[in-house]
């Protein structure tokens, strides 16, 4: 539990923050503006486009300061940086053309996977000392793995592959994560497909394989539990502890006889996909129940909008899901108990007349 309840038997106010991933084709100060003008808290700001140079952020005091001065202006405060692109070329196996598109040149470089992969640590390393430059307190992101592309279990893979997987996950992000203790910064994987936590039971092996590093945690992202058929409250429940911070990320399913789980190799927004991206309060993701758990394990950290929609515009679903977000945060536990009253005697008057016995 966290110590974020408060005396009055609520919970303190989480920053309700805007992730800025899908909006890395904007100027970093547009997007500052759009969300301080629509009453977000603050961002939780990508670490690519102009958005945040992660490498330039560890070691540039004026990039820094200009970034903070941003943010001021438009009212808005830092929680979280987002790292999930170069993340991702960490762990993958293997690094092919998908991550040229995705990487900087510098971390591409000449292609060979070996050498991504450890030029992309390093930036993944700077990002923890430009979060606490900045201020905050956590890197959200992506980690990759090397036996994603065994999750169909044909060819079988072994339980060795299966074990040396999560080894190489752990022999590559330790180091890593040596550099987070140190900046006193936080790294939370998204559990999401791809990762090498991507479900209920690999986000149990992978924080086991761990060792329950403090510094190493979860970014709880509901989207992709529904086409999964997992239940995001009780990961909630049991992963408690482990919760650094929480994306409002919404999916449908539309699972009709003909449309699978898998997607088919389809564009986003195309009906024959078996489940897609909707704003936030137009799928299937409990959110109440949701916003009651996390104020039942007492956490008080950001929740990141994260917008992706092919039907909805984003200057139409962000301020939306913002809207929603804030009714969802009145929902808090009362300074006293509903039965509270039940176990409590009636006030007596003295002055109340009596009668007297016949």
């Amino acid at each position: 539990m966290s110590d974020a309840i408060n005396g009055g038997g609520g919970i303190a106010a989480r920053p309700v923050t805007l992730f800025t991933g899908q909006w890395a084709d904007l100027p970093f100060e547009e997007v500052a503006r759009l969300a301080g003008e629509w009453g977000y808290d603050g961002l939780e700001i990508a670490c690519w486009g102009d958005h945040l140079d992660p490498v330039r952020a560890a070691h540039d005091d004026a990039y820094v300061q200009d970034r903070l001065r941003i943010l001021a202006e438009n009212d808005l405060a830092v929680h979280a940086i987002a790292i999930h692109l170069t993340g991702q070329a960490v762990c993958d196996d293997p690094i092919d053309e998908r991550h040229q598109g995705i990487l900087a040149p510098e971390v591409w470089g000449d292609g060979d996977a070996e050498g991504v992969r450890q030029r992309a640590a390093d930036v993944v390393k700077d990002a923890a000392r430009a979060a606490a430059r900045l201020g905050a307190t956590t890197v959200t992101g992506f980690t990759g793995s090397s036996i994603w592309k065994y999750v169909a279990m044909f060819p079988p893979a072994s339980e060795d592959m299966i074990t040396r997987g999560y080894e190489d996950f752990a022999a590559r992000w330790n180091p890593i994560m040596d550099v987070f203790d140190a900046e006193g910064v936080r790294f939370a994987l998204e559990v999401h497909p791809s990762e090498i936590a991507y479900d209920y039971w690999t986000a149990q092996r992978t924080l086991e394989v761990m060792r329950d590093r403090p510094g190493f945690g979860l970014n709880f992202d509901p989207s992709h539990f529904m086409w999964q058929d997992l239940d995001p409250v009780m990961f909630l429940q049991d992963f408690a502890p482990h919760i650094f911070h929480v994306h409002v990320k919404e999916s449908v399913r539309n699972l009709n006889g003909r449309n699978g789980r898998l997607g088919s190799h389809l564009a986003w927004g195309d009906p024959r996909r078996g489940w897609d991206f909707v704003t936030a309060g137009h799928g299937d993701v409990p959110w109440e129940p949701i916003f009651r758990m996390l104020n039942s394990i007492g956490y008080a950290g950001p929740t990141s909008i994260e917008w992706e929609d092919a039907g909805m515009d984003r200057l139409t679903g962000a301020p939306r899901a913002l809207a929603l977000v804030r009714h969802l945060s009145t929902i808090a536990p009362p300074a006293a108990s509903f039965d509270a009253a039940f176990s409590s005697a009636p006030p007596t008057n003295d002055s109340t007349p009596r009668k007297e016995a016949p």
